[in-house]
Order: C-alpha cells, then sequence, then structure tokens
C-alpha cells in the first residue's frame, strides 16, 4: 500500500464511513484522526506545531502526533540488564511494515531488536471510533508498556475518568527551570479529589477543567479499579458540542498517567508552542520513568498496583483500546458514568442528558 506525507511524515491511510485516520510509518503514530458527527468533522487529537519543520530530534518527537503505542513506556535513563531503550522505546521511533489493508482495518507490524520480538498493530474504524489492537509476541523478562494519547483543546473541556484507587503528582523535577521547563503542581504530593490538587506555591487547582495553568508541564498518575469492566476517561468539549472518550481494560493497562502540556517548554522544538494539550495515557508503567523505574520496588507495586508485566516467549501480550466521539445535545455537561448497552454505550452527564452510542465492547472483553 502506498504511502501519503501527511503532515510531514509519510503514513497510510484507513478509513470507515464516518471516521478517517492516517498512521506514520516512523512511531506508528495514530493521527491525524477525523470523525464525521451529524454532517460536520471534528478532528480531537493533537499534532505538534513542528511536524514540517527541520530539526535533529528524536523521531518520537520529530514526528509527535495522535496516539502511538510504548514499548517500553517512558524515558528509560538507566539501562536494564543491559537494554538502553529510546523514549518510549522502539515502537514509537523505529520504521513500521505494512501487512494487510482490509476495509477500515489496517495491519502492520514492528520489529523490536534491543528486546527481541514482533509486535502486531491493528487499526480499525467505525462507530465514529478507532479500535487499536497490539499484540507483542516472542518478548520475555519484565516490561512496562502503552498508549500515549494526546487531545488537543480548541475550546474548554471538563474531564472525567472512571473509578481510580490512587492519585499523585510525578515524585521528583518534571521539568528544570534552569533548562527552560515550568511544572506547578507540588512534587510528590496525594490527593483524593482531582477538583482539588495541590500546588507547588501553595492552595489547589482543578485538574476537571483545562486549558489551565497556562506556562506549565504537570505529570499525574492514577490507578483504575481493576473491578470495573472497563475504565474509561471522556473530555467534554460542551462549546463545540461533543465528547471525546477512550476505553479500556483496567486489568492490562493498570494506570492513567495526564500530562498537562501548556507551554511549560521553552527549549527547541517546544518554543513555549506546545499548548492546550492533554496526554491521556493508558499505561502499565511507574509514571514515565522508563523501564527500570517501572520494574525496581516503587510505591505503586507497594498498593497491589501492576507497573510492569513479565512476559513470557509462548504468550504474547495483547493491549486493546478504543477511542472515539459523540455529539451532545445542549445542557450535555460533563461525563458523570459510562455503562453498557445491548449494542454499546450510553454517556450520563452530569446534568441528567445522556447520549447512546454503538459501540464494540466486546473487541475490549466485555460480554
Amino acid at each position: 500500500m502506498a504511502l501519503q506525507t501527511v503532515l510531514g511524515q509519510p503514513s497510510w491511510r484507513v478509513a470507515s464511513a464516518n471516521v478517517e485516520a492516517f498512521v506514520t510509518q516512523t512511531g506508528g503514530m495514530l493521527g491525524p484522526v477525523k470523525f464525521d458527527i451529524g454532517g460536520r468533522n471534528v478532528e480531537p487529537l493533537s499534532i505538534a506545531p513542528w511536524s514540517e519543520e527541520a530539526g535533529d530530534f528524536p523521531p518520537v518527537i520529530k514526528a509527535l502526533r495522535g496516539d502511538f503505542f510504548c514499548l517500553p513506556f517512558g524515558v528509560s535513563l538507566d539501562p536494564y540488564l543491559g537494554e538502553e531503550h529510546p523514549i518510549h522505546g522502539e515502537t514509537a521511533n523505529g520504521e513500521w511494515q505494512f501487512d494487510n489493508l482490509s476495509g477500515p482495518a489496517l495491519d502492520l507490524v514492528f520489529e523490536s531488536r534491543i528486546r527481541p520480538a514482533k509486535v502486531y498493530k491493528t487499526v480499525r474504524c467505525g462507530d465514529n471510533a478507532v479500535y487499536q489492537r497490539h499484540m507483542v509476541a516472542g518478548m520475555k523478562g519484565p516490561m512496562c508498556f502503552g498508549h500515549h494519547a494526546m487531545v488537543k483543546f480548541n475550546s474548554p473541556g471538563r474531564l472525567s475518568f472512571s473509578p481510580t484507587l490512587w492519585r499523585q503528582v510525578l515524585p521528583g523535577q518534571f521539568e528544570n527551570a534552569a533548562s527552560g521547563g515550568y511544572s506547578s503542581l507540588h512534587e510528590g504530593a496525594e490527593f483524593n479529589d482531582m477538583r482539588n490538587a495541590p500546588l507547588a506555591v501553595g492552595g489547589t487547582t482543578d485538574l476537571t477543567e483545562y486549558p489551565a495553568r497556562e506556562g506549565y508541564e504537570d505529570l499525574v498518575q492514577f490507578a483504575s479499579d481493576p473491578a470495573e469492566p472497563f475504565a474509561w476517561a471522556a473530555v467534554t468539549f460542551q462549546e463545540e458540542g461533543y465528547v471525546y472518550f477512550q476505553l479500556k481494560d483496567p486489568r492490562v493497562l493498570t494506570s492513567t498517567v495526564l500530562w498537562f502540556s501548556n507551554g511549560g517548554r521553552h527549549y527547541a522544538p517546544w518554543s513555549g508552542r506546545h499548548r492546550a494539550v492533554l496526554g491521556i495515557e493508558e499505561v502499565t508503567s511507574y509514571f514515565h520513568l522508563g523501564l527500570r523505574g517501572s520494574i525496581m520496588p516503587n510505591p505503586l507495586q507497594s498498593r497491589g498496583i501492576a507497573t510492569y508485566r513479565d512476559l513470557l516467549p509462548g504468550e504474547p501480550l495483547e493491549v486493546r483500546t478504543v477511542f472515539g466521539v459523540a455529539e451532545t445535545p445542549t445542557g450535555f455537561d460533563r461525563v458523570s458514568k459510562i455503562v453498557q448497552t445491548g449494542t454499546g454505550i450510553v454517556l450520563l452527564a452530569e446534568s441528567g442528558v445522556r447520549v447512546e452510542r454503538p459501540l464494540d465492547l466486546m473487541f475490549l472483553g466485555v460480554r
């Protein structure tokens, strides 16, 4: 299948009647993604503003867009048993190979060499949603992993999530002012209410309203409740009349990392212009601290929450996620709950308004 250059990156196109998506050859990044709802198009995922600029940066930074699979997830600053992984792993930096296109489903394959394995990617469009499946075959040993979805806020958005067990700001420095990076949240602070997260200067801030804290970059992690049939995250764009949602199996992807990126990086290529972007990153890892940070004993493990998986060559790891959009009527303010129906899901708003969407929940193993 021929590649098209889209926003600076050779990419494959996959589409259904109401979804059009592009997947980059470098990093297997999914974006841009366009949804047709009510006769209009919405594009919820972010594309880095330097996408078509020249520069000597890691491939994952140069191509940065949409959503991509990380193996391992995060920045592996210290080698683990001699393994030196690039930021977010080979899967986010190397070149994927085309395997097959069948209607609205695209199949790609990637061969990792630092830790030998094959990774199979399927992207399927439909139901105003995108279904992603990654299968890691032949890999042995402990590994952290995750999805790195990034949502662009062109208007104010209201965040909500399925039940969580624990919430914390990154313990340690996320950005360094001496290098031109700034953070606003209190390092390492644990908190019970997403609407009252501690600030470094004192007081609290509401993490459920965004964009906010302009000029800062912050990282928060919370653990999903494994007792739920599926875990979800949602952003309601009331001014634009739609909601973005993503779903996962919380027993496979145990946590969510939120990356609030709002102009707090002044070094290249960021240069203060990566703004109003929220990473909603579904992971089995310890923050973004890479392979060693996720494998070595950490506070999240002590709470019984997995931050890595021991892989066996004969037992492939399968990771599935779904994200999509739904048009919302007047009065739909913030998602309070997403529940299963016989044909898909219902999104219930705090105001009592509800929206029903067809969706293949069996894809996630929900029956």
